[in-house]
């Protein structure tokens, strides 16, 4: 099985923009998804998105078992948001057109749904950013681009090592699945999803403590080595802002403050449809 999410160096255009650059539209990019329920900027984000994830040649299978998840977490999340606020949409957009009783008090609508769909949009608009950003982005480079933001080089050298470690979480989890099923605990898509859920369970505190383990030993090689001695320090990886770096900074912040100025122009983040 391929590792989940891994950094790779491959000769494109994101690769080749600098880790400060990825982490400013990265940062910006959230936050605009974040703030605007604007299905239209929405729209054209997720286009973008996806745009930006084929340009980056990021591997399907390398990320495909993290999406499928994520995919599963958003369809209990929708439902969870039908089962405790079935009229949410109808209160954030002020009408209501109902399609399809269901029984009781859950009647779906269609601003339900208008609402749901942009809680899915803003998701799968973060998402492709989220994997191009860690699967074209040289952790030490990154911790580089952190350190230039004025956020000190320990913290900044953490987050490098804890993407570092993401592949070798993998790497245990399907060492300690694959024990686990020659002990006759069924993970395969042969069970149900709730089996495979609590089934999933059993790999839970065995990958806990290995990680534990390991986390200790990088601990204490960095305190023999006098990590955090000093206050400042220099970067092998770090590397200068070119013209295409600016280019796409510039393009990122206008982008970001004319959605916002968009989103917030009749005083809501809400775009809408129903009037």
């Amino acid at each position: 099985m391929p590792k989940i999410i891994t950094y790779k160096q491959k000769d494109c255009f994101i690769h080749r923009l600098c880790g400060l650059t990825k982490l400013i539209f990265f940062i910006l990019w959230t936050l605009t998804t974040m703030l605007t329920y604007d299905t239209r900027i929405l729209g054209i984000m997720i286009i973008a998105s996806f745009v930006i994830f084929k340009l980056s040649k990021t591997d399907w299978k390398q990320v495909r078992s993290i999406f499928l998840v994520i995919s599963l977490f958003l369809t209990l999340n929708v439902i969870a948001i039908f089962i405790f606020s079935p009229y949410e949409g109808c209160k954030i957009y002020e009408s209501r057109t109902d399609l399809l009783h269901i029984s009781g008090r859950y009647t779906i609508t269609a601003q339900q749904l208008f609402y749901e769909l942009n809680v899915i949009l803003k998701y799968f608009t973060i998402i492709p950013s989220v994997f191009m950003f860690i699967t074209s982005t040289n952790p030490s480079e990154f911790a580089a681009s952190l350190n230039r933001i004025k956020l000190p080089y320990t913290t900044s050298y953490s987050v490098a090592i804890s993407l570092r470690y993401v592949p070798d979480v993998q790497t245990d989890f399907n060492r300690i699945k694959n024990a686990q099923e020659a002990r006759g605990i069924e993970m395969s898509s042969k069970a149900n999803i709730f089996s495979r859920l609590k089934n999933m369970s059993a790999i839970l505190f065995p990958l806990i403590f290995t990680s534990m383990e390991k986390i200790d030993s990088v601990t204490n090689a960095m305190e023999l080595r006098g990590f955090g001695k000093h206050k400042t320090r220099t970067w092998y990886s770090a590397r200068s802002l070119k013209k295409a770096d600016y280019l796409i900074i510039i393009l990122t912040a206008v982008f970001s403050a004319a959605a916002l100025t968009v989103t917030f122009w009749n005083g809501s983040r809400f775009w809408n449809p129903f009037i």
